[in-house]
């Protein structure tokens, strides 16, 4: 990035996260280097929570020059899995970033194991056979200290010989633990001899049966981004209370006589600074891992991708624009307390989006036949229209008009209230690019449903003709029923209920909203045949839509990313 470029960022109003950053580089910290990293578990796909911290920590980076790094948190064999790291990669990509390396907590595997050789050999670590459940009572309360394990003072022989054959695979999962020996009065809970290692008899998806223990994240994650130079760990507001154990073991391993690899030159500014930003939460959605991967395995949604979850794959698949994500997450900022934030403040971040980018399209999703009886049969028009009028630089396209069209069933009543601007027997009408027409009858079925529409037309008010300045209320679109194509239209509302979902104590299966998808027939001009998955269209007067990737050209399906209407209260 050019000097000029990085300067002006630097201008622009910002967090206090970047207020800390900010001051280290002033004052020349870390040699005046800033070097962060994002570390996902690579147990599941990302989601938009991910997004607002892939957007500090890549961009941090960014605006001052510096580098990002992808690190993934492969500490736990029996959740992660390839197919995670490829797709987190993919989304990183899409939202427009761009890492310096790809690094894994796995790379540091012999590292780990030899730093906590070292601890059990100064007295700081021991092997613990109590259960899961005996620790966790005798960790005590916040006001009541904890009980010592009755294996705290193992002799360091015996430790390490139960390490070792611990990671040989002679020790069963749960039967051993390793703990530092900390301090089990410590006020922070977190320094209750905490279990930095334990057994896991499955093999990683990288390293094989190499080894069968783990590394807890506790005592994995400093020492990564130690290893790795980090100079801010900036993260989540949860490891507020995990900062001082993050700390306490950077210090041991620097102590322990262990380098970093690309900061090693530096001399006090070894420990990484760690920052806490408020986590990202959505009305009508869920952010937990557990229950978005139920979702997936009972069916109740189409995949990670499903357009209703809040996954990146899946906003991507709706048709979200990665600006419109990055814009929202702007719009919410990054402050000390934890809020939840609108869905319909996203929608008008996708929405304002979309208007400048979004080609315009006739698709009509509740057709009725409407018939010119004036208009000569077998005679066909090219009419202009643009591909987008916010864009002065747009292509038009041509769209064929014919003696019958279909139009939407809600813009027509038969009997309308003053105020209907739309088609109503004997009104007038334009019709988008086209005439206007006014309505002279309408056909009924046996259950008094109208099947079809006579209208006429007045030849001298085509759109662009100098007569064509007869002012009419209303402009409805269309397409034509002889050159259209039948496509699928997938109408996808909250996948909640309840506006948050996350603190309803009753089953998140109850919460579920039955109407989040809604299929229906449609009808589409043939100039959509031109366009892919992920392109951004425009349904007139409908909504912003996207081809599904499971589209054909036989089939063509059209997912909705939003309406136009802003819902949003905040909104303008």
């Amino acid at each position: 990035m050019a000097v000029s470029d990085i300067e002006e960022k630097k201008n622009e109003s910002i967090s206090f996260v970047e207020e800390f950053v900010k001051t280290d580089l002033e004052e020349g910290k870390n040699g005046g280097r800033i070097q962060t990293r994002f570390p996902p578990e690579p147990n599941g796909y990302l989601h938009i929570g991910h997004a607002k911290a892939i957007c500090m920590d890549f961009g941090m980076a960014e605006k001052y020059g510096g580098v990002c790094n992808l690190r993934f948190d492969d500490t736990n064999p029996t959740k992660e899995d390839t197919e995670y790291v490829d797709a987190i990669q993919e989304d990183i990509k899409w939202l427009g970033f761009k890492w310096g390396n790809v690094y894994y907590a796995s790379d540091y595997f012999q590292n780990l194991y030899d730093f906590a050789i070292r601890l059990i050999k100064d007295g700081k670590a021991y092997i613990d056979e109590q259960t899961s459940e005996q620790i966790a009572e005798q960790k005590g309360t916040p006001t009541q200290p904890g009980v010592a394990s009755p294996f705290r003072e193992r002799p360091v022989e015996e430790n390490l010989d139960l390490f070792e054959k611990m990671n040989r695979g002679e020790i069963e999962e749960g039967a051993m633990v390793l703990r530092a020996k900390i301090d089990m009065a410590n006020p922070n809970m977190h320094f209750r001899d905490p279990i930095i290692y334990r057994v896991k008899k499955v093999p990683h998806h990288r390293t094989g049966t190499k080894w069968n223990v783990y590394p807890n994240y506790d005592f994995a994650h400093g020492q990564s981004d130690y290893f790795e130079g980090v100079t801010h760990s900036i993260c989540t507001l949860e490891f507020v209370p995990h900062r001082p154990l993050y700390d306490f073991f950077i210090d041991e391993l620097k102590g322990c006589g262990f380098k970093m690899n690309e900061a090693e030159k530096q001399t006090e500014d070894y420990r990484p600074r760690q920052i806490e930003f408020n986590r990202l939460n959505l009305t009508y959605a869920v952010m937990s891992k557990r229950k978005m991967l139920a979702l997936v395995k009972e069916g109740l949604v189409d995949g990670w991708d499903d357009p209703r979850m809040p996954t990146i794959c899946g906003m991507r698949r709706r048709g979200y624009s990665p600006e419109s994500i990055r814009n929202f997450i702007k719009m919410i900022g990054y402050t000390k307390y934890d809020a939840l934030n609108d869905y319909a403040m996203l929608e008008s971040a996708v929405r304002e989006d979309l208007n400048k980018k979004a080609t315009r399209v006739s698709a009509v999703l509740n057709p009725v036949k409407c018939v010119i009886t004036n208009y000569p049969e077998g005679m066909k028009e090219a009419l202009d229209a643009t591909d987008n009028p916010e864009d002065e630089q747009s292509k038009h396209h041509e769209v064929e008009f014919s003696r019958e069209l279909w139009i939407e069933r809600d813009d027509f009543m038969e009997v309308a209230p003053k105020k209907f601007f739309r088609l109503t027997v004997g009104g007038e009408v334009r019709l988008k690019n086209a005439y206007i027409i006014r309505c002279t009858g309408v056909t009924k079925n046996q259950d008094g449903d109208v099947v079809e529409i006579q209208c006429e037309y007045d030849p001298l008010t085509r759109s662009g003709m100098p007569e064509a300045n007869r002012k009419v209320k209303g402009t409805i679109h269309w397409v034509s029923c002889h050159n259209c194509i039948e496509a699928e239209a997938r109408l996808y509302d909250r996948l909640f209920s309840v506006e948050n979902p996350s603190a309803d104590e009753r089953d998140f299966h109850e919460l579920l909203n039955p109407d989040s998808l809604s299929v229906v027939k449609c009808y589409v001009e043939p100039y959509l045949k031109e366009f892919k998955p992920m392109d951004y269209l425009q349904f007139q007067r409908t909504g912003y839509f996207t081809l599904d990737k499971n589209s054909t050209p036989e089939k063509m399906i059209f997912n909705r990313t939003v309406g136009l209407r802003d819902s949003w209260k905040g909104g303008k």
